[in-house]
Parts: structure tokens; C-alpha cells; sequence
């Protein structure tokens, strides 16, 4: 009992005590918050397909092992997200040395993107492809959305999403073509000029919400003329081309016939 009691007054037996706790609290936390196992999470021959099409394709530019090289990035922790997104709307393997990757047909179909994807998880975390859950426009609040869509994206993207022009050649796509995995990807993973919105500032409601509002744009205007959708500038070319130009025919034409 004395050597017991003795061990209790030890000087680092607080720290050991400390220790223990920390290691506790670790074990409760990963125990409460690890997600179970994922039914379509990706197999292993699914991951070996993807690595074999990645370094047939890609590894030129970003390595054997996705780490990178003096012409682009390392792929290490950027996701499935990234990849999907990058591949599946074409911009992924770029076709030239410009600004920025454009938009163009993919050359892989859904499932070598889904490998592809799933290959360049495996090597490190990231933000994963979304659930059809997730994305899916029935379940969002367009007018959210549009709020959310004007405060964040607007100022590049226009203020349905018909694009814009940046600095340095670049340029805010449109964003009639992209679909919903697309966009939600997009804001995820913030590709090229785009900065990232992760969780703390769009939540996944949110995120879909957007996704609501951006579809929503897609049907037909009620208010006829859309005029490519850019605002006042076409707005205003309209006026001035159409309106006063036609003022000054008929000031040009009454003139005439007076004479």
C-alpha cells in the first residue's frame, strides 16, 4: 500500500495520467466518428485499372506515381473529386499549353473516369465524388441557392452562370453544359482560377442549393430575349444599337421626306 501510495505522488504521474487521457480521448473519438465500411467503395482491381490508364495517359506530365513533375502538379491528396472533374468534362489530358484548361469532349468514358478517379484516391485523402443525394436540384431550395450563388460566384460566373472573362487570358466558364456532380466537384476542389468552398463556407445544403439555381436557369426564360444572358453590357448595346440608332432613321428619314 505505501509503495501504491508512493507511486501516486510520483512527480510525473500527472503526466502520465495526462497521457492516458489523451490516448483515451483518441480511441473514444475514432471509435464515435469512423464511417463504416463502404459498400461501392473502390476495389482493388478497379484501383489497378485506374493506375494503368493514369500512367499510360497522364504520368507524362504528372509522373509515375502521380507526385508530379516541372510540368504539372502532384496528384497526391487531390481526391477522387478532382480527377472525376478534371476528366470527365474534357479539361484532363489538356490538349495545349494554354492559360487555362478549356472545356472539350472527354476522351475516357464514365467507368475509365471512375478508375482513374479511384486510383488517385487511393494515394492520399480528399474530397471524394458526391452522392446522386447530394447533387440532386429536386431536394435543393433554388432561392437559397441563388443567394448563396450571387454572394460567392456571381462576380465571376455572371449572375445565372453564363460566364465571364478574368484576367491573363482566363476566363469563369459557363456553366450551362456542366452537370451537377460537375458543379458541386467544382466548388469542392476549386480547379484553375476558381477558389475552394469547402464545408465551413458552403455546406452541403448549400452546395445543393446552388446546384438548384444553376438547373433552374436552364429552362426557358419567362421574359422572351434572354440575350446571351450577360447583363446590362448586351442590355445596353441593345438599347443603343436598336433603340436610338432606330430614333436617329426615323429623324434621318422624317428629315429627308420634309425636304
Amino acid at each position: 500500500m505505501k509503495a501504491l501510495a508512493a507511486s501516486r505522488r510520483h512527480r510525473l504521474a500527472p503526466v502520465v495520467l495526462l497521457l492516458l487521457a489523451l490516448i483515451l480521448t483518441g480511441v473514444a473519438y475514432s471509435a464515435v466518428t469512423s464511417e463504416p465500411a463502404n459498400a461501392q467503395a473502390a476495389s482493388q482491381d478497379m484501383i489497378e485499372e485506374g493506375e494503368a490508364l493514369f500512367r499510360s495517359n497522364c504520368s507524362t506530365c504528372h509522373g509515375l506515381d502521380a507526385q508530379g513533375t516541372d510540368l504539372a502538379p502532384s496528384l497526391v491528396g487531390v481526391g477522387a473529386a478532382s480527377v472525376h472533374f478534371q476528366v470527365s468534362t474534357g479539361r484532363m489530358p489538356m490538349a495545349n499549353n494554354s492559360p487555362q484548361a478549356e472545356r472539350k469532349d472527354p476522351q475516357f468514358n464514365e467507368e475509365q473516369t471512375a478508375a482513374m478517379s479511384a486510383y488517385v484516391a487511393s494515394l492520399g485523402p480528399g474530397p471524394a465524388i458526391p452522392s446522386s443525394e447530394q447533387v440532386d436540384p429536386e431536394l435543393g431550395d433554388a432561392a437559397n441557392g441563388m443567394e448563396l450563388f450571387r454572394t460567392n460566384c456571381s462576380m465571376c460566373h455572371n449572375a445565372v452562370g453564363a460566364g465571364g472573362a478574368l484576367t491573363e487570358g482566363k476566363v469563369a466558364p459557363p456553366l450551362d453544359e456542366a452537370t451537377a456532380t460537375q458543379i458541386w466537384e467544382a466548388m469542392r476542389i476549386g480547379p484553375q482560377s476558381m477558389p475552394v468552398f469547402n464545408e465551413a463556407s458552403v455546406t452541403d445544403e448549400g452546395a445543393r442549393d446552388v446546384i438548384a439555381y444553376i438547373m433552374e436557369q436552364r429552362e426557358v426564360s419567362p421574359g422572351g430575349l434572354t440575350l446571351g444572358n450577360l447583363g446590362p453590357v448586351s442590355e445596353g448595346f441593345w438599347i443603343w444599337l436598336v433603340g436610338i440608332g432606330g430614333i436617329i432613321g426615323i429623324a434621318v428619314w422624317m428629315g429627308a421626306r420634309s425636304s
